[in-house]
């Protein structure tokens, strides 16, 4: 009888060692990650010394979402298109505030009758820019030097002791942005002006990119638009020097505009706009705004009666960010049209005024 090989002499016991070896060598490398990864950094270290939460390691910030197993990634937009916020600036405005959602459209207003009309959207309209909402005894700034010399053209600003826009231009800390299209008629700027506000007149005809006009009176050659040119388009470099007025106070590094005068012709539906839904009116004490109804006015679209429905919903998005109208002025001047038909009886041009309530 052949004589019995000992156990541990059989392959199949080699086998089961050496798979049991590697076994323990892959178990020990695992542990000592795992104990690299859990060991406190420096500043982890300290932060539990003194009792406060250490920081989160780099990469391993959670959110709600993703631990569902889906990243979620915010974009952060900046002011001026295609360039990263500059370092120079806080994510967020002074004060604490959030930047507000952006909006992409602003809310219609129901129609004035259950059957939409021309005739019903028009009244409805007409009254309700005809109706001042906030009474203003001092509304020119002769008036209230006791001269009695007007401007070519009314343009009324709120001088009433209970707004601070008289106290600013006291103080001579004022600032005047008025936007225009070549119109010669720069009184209003020029005697704001001289009451020591800071004054800039933005005309795209004006021959230079910037003049300075004695010591507080400025152009520049800038259009203000309700969109920024797109600097990939070649069409849209020829118009360069069109930019929102969300952009400019970028730039300028203008937080607050005390009045805002605006005669852009038939552009100012678009404008205030945007200056809504980017929530640029809230840095705006006064708008002093010429507005034309003798057709929609610039990529505005619809039937008459849609059209009509939109101004209205405009003025009232104002109204419901404390904007109050103080003054109407009908120009009689002017061709009494509404949308291409004299009816109604008004005028194709109006220059409101409104005064932010909340404006410090």
């Amino acid at each position: 009888m052949p004589k019995e090989r000992p156990l541990w002499r059989g392959s199949a016991f080699r086998l089961c060692l050496l798979s049991a070896a590697l076994f323990l060598c892959l178990q020990l490398g695992m542990r000592r990650s795992w104990c690299t990864e859990d060991k406190p950094r420096p500043a982890a270290a300290a932060a539990a010394a003194a009792g406060r939460a250490p920081p989160p390691a780099r990469g391993t910030e959670q959110h709600p979402v993703a631990a569902a197993g889906r990243r979620r990634v915010t974009y952060v937009r900046s002011g001026r298109r295609g360039s990263a916020a500059p370092g120079c600036c806080p994510l967020h405005p002074p004060g604490g505030r959030l930047r507000k959602t952006v909006k992409w459209h602003i809310e219609l207003q129901p129609w004035a009758s259950p059957t939409p009309s021309l005739d019903n959207e028009a009244l409805r309209f007409l009254k309700y820019i005809s109706t001042s909402q906030i009474s203003c005894e001092h509304t020119n700034l002769n008036s209230l030097r006791g001269y009695s010399e007007t401007a070519k053209k009314p343009w009324s600003i709120c001088l009433d002791e209970r707004f601070s826009l008289i106290h600013r231009i006291r103080s001579k800390q004022c600032r005047l942005y008025s936007l225009g299209l070549g119109n010669d008629d720069n009184q209003f700027e020029t005697s704001m002006a001289n009451s020591g506000c800071e004054v800039h007149r933005f005309d795209p005809s004006i021959k230079s990119a910037h003049i300075q006009e004695g010591r507080h009176l400025w152009y520049h050659r800038l259009s203000i638009d309700w969109r920024d040119p797109n600097p990939a388009i070649a069409a849209h470099k020829l118009h360069s020097n069109t930019k929102k007025l969300g952009t400019i106070l970028n730039e300028f590094g203008h937080q607050k505009i005390d009045v805002l005068k605006a005669d852009v012709e038939s552009a100012e539906w678009k404008i205030l706009e945007n200056l809504i839904l980017e929530d640029v009116v809230e840095q705006i004490g006064q708008l002093v705004f010429e507005v034309h109804v003798h057709w929609p006015g610039f990529e505005v679209s619809g039937n008459d009666s849609t059209v009509v429905r939109y101004w209205y919903s405009l003025l009232r998005e104002l109204e419901l960010k404390d904007f109050r109208l103080f003054h109407t002025y009908k120009d009689l001047s002017k061709p009494q049209m509404f949308l291409k038909k004299e009816a109604f009886n008004a005028s194709s041009c109006y220059t409101l005024s409104w005064v932010n309530t909340r404006w410090k």
